[in-house]
């Protein structure tokens, strides 16, 4: 049974086979997955590219950099897709690699359980490759296939199942997780299975409501909105009690933060 330690806005590093989740509405942060990391925006939390953040690449170190200012570090990974340009691109049968996200080279995985046994160990590679670069969790994304054309009848019950699957196997590794949308099946058994959450446009598309189980239950919410500016959507996502902001969809240096408090 992993310890919890659970973590407001001033939260530091987990402690020794400790998760993290933070307490709502979860600390200032940011979600940036391209180029070199800007370690100077003021935040508790960094979400980075997983592969990037390997040593020799172009934000190797940076993990441990931020750790010694006593910052929580996600990493990025694709759990739910095939990714042309990754390193273990090659790994992967084309059995299980469906048509694309909408995203370039980005193909969707045939998530059905009786496809696991075919590609799923190099997906918990990839959770292995997290845990020796002292990732302090993870963001997983691209398991929400449903209803985007990804070239096999996956249905809702095969999406629960890999998510479920997906936050098993962080944990096994005290890796904390968070769900990245997924709205169609929010449920308590999924928010009991995550450290928190990750949603894109909740507002714009009137789906922030979807994620208030998780701050029922005292998981930070975190949300990211593209298209509306701060003055629209601030003061709802503070009523949600989510630590939101604005981004480029390219997910870059830039940002905007709605206050925390």
């Amino acid at each position: 049974m992993l310890a919890v330690l659970a973590a407001g806005a001033g939260t530091g590093l987990r402690g020794e086979n400790a998760t993290w989740q933070p307490r709502p509405p979860g600390p200032e942060w940011q979600w940036q997955l391209v180029g070199r990391v800007d370690e100077s925006v003021d935040a508790e939390m960094f979400d980075i590219d997983l592969f990037d953040a390997r040593p020799g690449q172009v934000n190797g170190g940076v993990i441990q950099r931020l750790h010694r200012r006593g910052k929580i570090v996600i990493c990025y990974l694709d759990t739910g897709a095939w990714e042309s340009y990754r390193p273990d691109a090659e790994a992967f049968p084309s059995s299980v690699i469906g048509r694309g996200t909408g995203w370039a080279g980005e193909r969707w995985l045939d998530i059905r359980r009786a496809s696991w046994p075919r590609f799923a160990h190099i997906i918990w590679r990839r959770l292995d490759l997290a845990q020796r670069l002292g990732c302090d969790g993870v963001e997983p994304d691209q398991n929400n296939p449903v209803g985007n054309n990804p070239g096999f009848p996956i249905t809702y019950a095969d999406e629960k199942a890999w998510y479920l699957e997906v936050a098993s196997q962080a944990h096994r590794r005290g890796l904390s997780v968070g769900m990245k949308n997924g709205v169609e099946i929010v449920d308590r058994e999924l928010v009991d299975a995550f450290d928190w959450a990750l949603t894109e446009q909740c507002f714009q598309y009137r789906e922030c409501a979807r994620f208030e189980p998780f701050v029922a239950v005292g998981k930070s919410v975190f949300q990211v909105e593209y298209a509306v500016p701060l003055s629209r959507f601030c003061g709802v996502s503070r009523r949600f009690g989510f630590s939101a902001m604005a981004k480029r969809p390219t997910l870059g240096r830039w940002r905007r933060a709605c206050p925390v408090r």
